[in-house]
């Protein structure tokens, strides 16, 4: 063949900007590309021989050797696929006809950031110029008759063609790297990014450095194959120590026994797995096996909770495993890691435009073939095919843990803890979710047993399902019907703060559930609106009737009287004349003060926290914390009783402060005097 030079036929001075301007961002994904193109030379190779237009060795084994040299910092990458000719290198590099390059050029030379685009495959072979300066190809097709061939190009602008001199099968693209990339040489460095897009291409793998002294291993003479390089044999004679017998005698006893081990040339190890887990039927795996591969690949000690298998074949290809971690929320990051893999290449980790948001909270892998990859995001997010991948994610998930509900109640309780937070974004995020998951949710009482919203109900005295509108009723009589028809649901965020009004509802027989998660409130929000009959409340929001007396008709006077001396002793002392002040008859005469916050107000507060409105002033949405005063207790008798004395105004700051440490935890400056007074008080005890 005669040498032949060139140009590359598309518009090179606009392509290759871009395909450099993306070093900055994911440039290693030149290894993907180029492991990919040795994949399908080796995939399409077996297809012809299976299609008899072609006969490979009988000992045939498809793989891709990647071979690094530091000192000439170069990077192999060598197939033994079915190569090409002279013509098809023509028409398949230096024409760029991969994928419709014209068409990526118009779509993407604007958006040169991972933000923009999703998979690289478009590139293909000519991502290489991300990480070199100079460019070789040696290759021999297949066909019979076919000549190697030599490509080089430097710079990839410009090319030169020409016969070359391999002599197998397969192709061999070696890069010059230039000076900012030379990191690739590292047989290390290259090996890592190898694990991280290779680590399941269905081709072994090897990574190796030129000119590397040999290593070796010593195995059993039996395990020896044809191609090991044998360096040495080894026979070993059986080992005896001296031993005490029954009878108390010594003598010689073999503790291990002959063998023959060869010393060998140690067998290169493939950095792929080409039959992972998420190929095979749920039926071939093995607990053990789901817990290996999830410490593999997610690099977590900790055993998962549980996971779900997807394999589906119709009306779109998807496979995959996702697992539900065990998380503490206190201190993990609840983001999990879902990786998103093309025919068992890597394409990126937690892409929402195809896994439903919630679910990132997991960790998975999930492998489609049929996911469009060439396309921006944006056009992902209107893409009807991946949305309905998205949408048999979430569908799956939903009927795992809902038949775990009902066929394995039991575990399905154990997990709840360490599942609700996701299960709960699901219900927020996914419409459709939550409509399959509202009859599985859970609740933990304070006896930390768990029931349904239905459940939940019915405990509480209302019923399910609310009463049809009556005839002749108008839109003001059912609104205000379906208020008083409401059921309270009563719950607690923290049982160690909140242990004085939990203690006082179980005194009076009442229960309440356990809400402690930062995600509650937004949930429990979305369940009222989903369900009119029923409002949540936090036990701190109110005195309810159940905690206190009722004042007799001869009393209301005095009680009066009482209520607005107190008040005006409480806001003297306090020196907050809009302090809001009630004083009831307690049942529990151990409570002297308590604070309440409305529901309305604490919501409020707690969103204008999650927006970061956190320093504006609470009362311009609602009235503040309410101080209720036990009219029973002796304290609040003897403030009423001594309203100028010596003591009051200490009296009063301290039945303030302990009311609040009940409530919420006081800050620094309230906590140094309110232990500053305590210490006055014990010394005038003291005295």
């Amino acid at each position: 063949m005669a040498a032949k030079k060139g140009s590359l036929s598309i518009s090179s001075e606009n392509i290759f900007p871009i395909i450099k301007k993306w070093v900055y961002s994911d440039h290693d994904i030149f290894a993907r590309e180029l492991v990919s193109n040795g994949c399908d030379a080796i995939t399409k190779l077996k297809k012809l021989d299976m299609m008899g237009e072609y006969t490979l060795p009988d000992d045939y084994k498809g793989k891709i050797q990647v071979i690094v040299n530091p000192e000439e910092k170069t990077l192999k990458f060598i197939d033994n696929g079915l190569g090409m000719t002279a013509d098809e290198v023509e028409e398949y590099i230096t024409q760029i006809a991969f994928s419709g390059a014209t068409e990526f050029l118009n779509k993407y030379k604007d958006k040169t950031t991972e933000d923009d685009m999703i998979g690289h495959f478009g590139l293909g072979f000519y991502s290489a110029f991300m990480v070199a300066d100079e460019v070789h190809i040696d290759t021999l097709s297949y066909k019979e008759g076919a000549k190697p061939v030599h490509w080089v190009s430097e710079g990839g602008t410009e090319y030169e063609m020409e016969e070359g001199d391999k002599e197998e099968v397969g192709s061999e693209i070696t890069l010059f790297l230039n000076e900012d990339c030379v990191e690739f040489s590292n047989e290390y460095r290259i090996r890592e990014v190898l694990e991280k897009y290779c680590s399941f291409m269905p081709v072994e793998i090897f990574v190796s450095k030129a000119n590397a002294e040999p290593e070796y291993e010593t195995i059993p003479e039996d395990e020896v194959l044809d191609t090991d390089t044998v360096v040495e044999h080894i026979h070993e004679d059986a080992k005896m120590e001296e031993k005490e017998n029954e009878n108390g005698e010594k003598e010689m006893v073999e503790v291990s026994p002959a063998s023959d081990k060869a010393k060998i040339v140690k067998r290169p190890v493939s950095i792929s797995d080409p039959a992972p887990l998420w190929t095979k039927h749920p039926n071939e795996c093995s607990k053990e096996d789901y817990i290996d591969f999830y410490r593999k690949v997610f690099m977590d000690y900790k055993e998962p909770l549980f996971w779900i298998h997807l394999n589906m074949d119709y009306p779109f290809n998807l496979k995959g495993i996702l697992y539900f971690p065990k998380i503490n929320t206190e201190y993990d990051s609840i983001e999990g890691t879902i990786k998103l893999y093309n025919n068992q290449v890597f394409i990126a980790d937690n892409i929402k435009e195809v896994i439903p948001e919630f679910l990132m909270v997991l960790k998975g892998v999930i492998d489609c073939p049929d996911l469009p990859l060439n396309v921006s995001r944006s056009a992902l997010q209107n893409d009807g095919f991946v949305q309905k991948i998205s949408e048999y994610i979430s569908k799956k998930v939903a009927d795992k843990l809902s038949g775990m509900c009902k066929t394995d109640k039991e575990n399905y309780e154990k997990y709840w803890d360490d599942i609700s937070p996701f299960i709960k974004f699901g219900c927020l995020k996914d419409e459709k979710f939550c409509e399959k998951m509202s009859d599985y949710v859970l609740f933990k009482n304070l006896d930390h047993k768990y029931m349904t919203l239905k459940e939940c109900i019915e405990k509480n005295g209302g019923k399910a399902e609310p009463e049809e509108k009556t005839e002749g009723e108008n839109a003001e009589q059912s609104a205000e019907k379906k208020e008083t028809e409401k059921t309270t649901i009563y719950y607690v965020t923290d049982e160690q703060q909140q242990s004085q009004y939990i203690n006082m509802f179980k005194k009076e027989g009442l229960d309440a559930v356990i809400l402690s998660h930062n995600i509650d409130s937004p949930f429990i929000t979305q369940m009222e609106q989903k369900n009119e009959h029923i409002k949540f409340q936090r036990i701190d929001a109110d005195l309810t009737d159940h905690f206190k007396e009722d004042v007799s008709e001869e009393e209301k006077e005095a009680f009066k009287e009482k209520t607005d001396s107190l008040v005006e002793i409480f806001r003297k002392a306090l020196g907050n004349d809009k302090l809001e002040v009630k004083v009831e008859k307690m049942k529990d005469e151990n409570v002297a003060s308590m604070i309440t916050l409305s529901e309305e107000s604490r919501r409020m507060q707690e969103m204008m926290k999650m927006y970061g409105m956190s320093g504006m002033d609470p009362s311009m949405f609602g009235t503040n914390a309410t101080l209720i005063l036990n009219a029973n207790h002796p304290l609040v008798e003897y403030v009423v009783a001594h309203k100028d004395g010596e003591n009051t105004e200490m009296f009063c700051h301290q039945l303030y402060d302990l009311a609040m440490l009940a409530h919420k935890p006081l800050s620094p400056e309230e906590m140094t005097e309110f232990v500053k007074r305590s210490n006055e008080i014990m010394m005038k005890l003291a005295k």
